[in-house]
């Protein structure tokens, strides 16, 4: 029954997510903040939204390593997502199309992950009821979203002329309501999940750090999936990677949240484990950046080098975290 109950909200996700997609690009013609922006912030909240409740439900009943397992698992599952969008985009490898306003999303996503890896590793002091990660965390945050705001408006006024207008048939307030709704639904079909999720978990007799970071961070990390397939197939590609950056930035951001909530010192208790989770996704960030960089121009078969690394990559990580366990 459980199964049965996890696959009948993974279509209602899968389903919900189409219309995000749309709305969410819809509304980035319309109010003119850029397809990359809106992926980054507002579609990459709206998906992330299922990692903040599972994280705030096991940090108010002490389950530091599920907190921590989720965000750093959503982290690792949303880059190698990348791979499965560029094995849907075409004969042009994926990462050689993107504008180079993602190389924004993905230096904040090292900060980042450093802070997190320093947090998990040192502890360091606590101000008061949080660790000095939250305040950075929420500073750098905000000024990427602000640092993207402004290079996407840059970028718009630019290329204006030349953008294809899609959606002028569209009503803006139907597509603000549009995308409301279904980002609804999205939200709460997701928060679903992770207690399916879970109660399967518990089955398996797996370590809880494996269990977040591999089951309950792949399964939060379903409306990104749909949201960036569905954004592919408008041809959105910048607001799926968009989606995908944006949510890890997101993640950063809910472990702050994890640690006010947490009723002591919440890196102190977190398993070592996690510290591998860090290394492999700073490898995958690294490739990220390399492969935007260098924009490969042909693919080995189905996939380029550098999401074929991201793949392997993974794989590596779980197979390490789950010796770790």
């Amino acid at each position: 029954m459980t199964a049965l109950a996890f696959l009948a909200v993974a279509l209602l996700v899968v389903l919900a997510g189409q219309r995000v997609a749309f709305y969410g690009d819809a509304l980035a013609e319309k109010r003119g903040w850029g397809r990359g922006w809106v992926g980054l912030i507002l579609v990459a909240a709206t998906t992330s939204l299922p990692e903040l409740l599972t994280g705030t439900s096991a940090a108010l009943q002490g389950l530091v390593d599920i907190a921590v397992g989720d965000v750093l698992g959503s982290t690792l599952f949303n880059l190698v997502i990348l791979s499965l969008l560029d094995a849907v985009s075409g004969r042009v490898p994926l990462l050689g199309r993107l504008h180079p306003g993602h190389a924004l999303a993905v230096g904040f996503g090292l900060l980042l992950l450093a802070l997190q890896g320093a947090a998990l590793w040192w502890g360091g002091p606590a101000w008061g009821a949080f660790s000095w990660y939250t305040p950075l965390a929420l500073v750098l945050y905000l000024l990427a979203t602000r640092l993207t705001f402004l290079y996407e408006r840059r970028r718009y006024l630019r290329e204006e002329e030349r953008v294809e207008r899609l959606y002028e048939h569209l009503d803006p307030v139907r597509v603000v309501r549009g995308y409301v709704a279904w980002g609804g639904l999205v939200v709460f079909s997701a928060s679903l999940l992770p207690t399916l999720a879970e109660r399967l978990a518990e089955e398996t007799g797996l370590g809880a750090g494996f269990v977040g970071t591999a089951l309950v961070g792949a399964t939060t990390s379903l409306p990104e999936v749909v949201v960036t397939l569905s954004a592919a197939r408008l041809g959105a590609f910048d607001l799926a990677v968009g989606n995908l950056l944006g949510s890890n930035l997101f993640n950063a951001l809910i472990l702050a949240w994890d640690d006010l909530l947490y009723p002591g010192a919440f890196f102190h208790q977190a398993g070592e484990s996690h510290l591998g989770a860090v290394l492999v996704a700073l490898a995958m960030y690294g490739v990220l950046l390399v492969g935007m960089s260098y924009q490969a121009l042909n693919k080995l078969a189905v996939l380029s080098w550098d999401t074929l690394a991201l793949l392997a990559l993974y794989l590596v990580g779980l197979f390490w975290l789950y010796a770790l366990r």
